[in-house]
């Protein structure tokens, strides 16, 4: 199958942004090295409930995963949108009734 020019443009969106990200990561686990290598250990505090609060990976998860859903609806609700009027179309079937 061969691509359109509209895929490839968005494959190479695509690239640029997984290109940059990597970039950032790597930039941050720098940053993170290089201030672990000059601050002092600091003791663990105890904190109240510190433990019922979810980590930092479960409220990324939560968040995409709601993104996900709520990008799914959004898209049924456009393609149900089309459908409906499409009978409003030049060209279609529906639009001689």
């Amino acid at each position: 199958m061969a691509s359109t020019p509209t895929q490839d443009l968005q494959n190479e969106v695509l690239n640029t942004i997984r290109k940059s990200q990597e970039s950032v990561i790597d930039a941050i686990k720098t940053w993170v090295e290089t201030v672990q290598s000059i601050t002092p250990k600091v003791p663990a505090v105890d904190m109240p409930f510190a433990d019922k609060l979810p980590k930092p990976e479960e409220v990324v998860a939560s968040a995409y995963d709601f993104a996900e859903q709520l990008l799914a609806r959004q898209r049924k609700f456009a393609e149900e949108g089309i459908k409906a009027t499409s009978s409003l179309t030049p060209g279609t079937e529906d639009s001689t009734k």
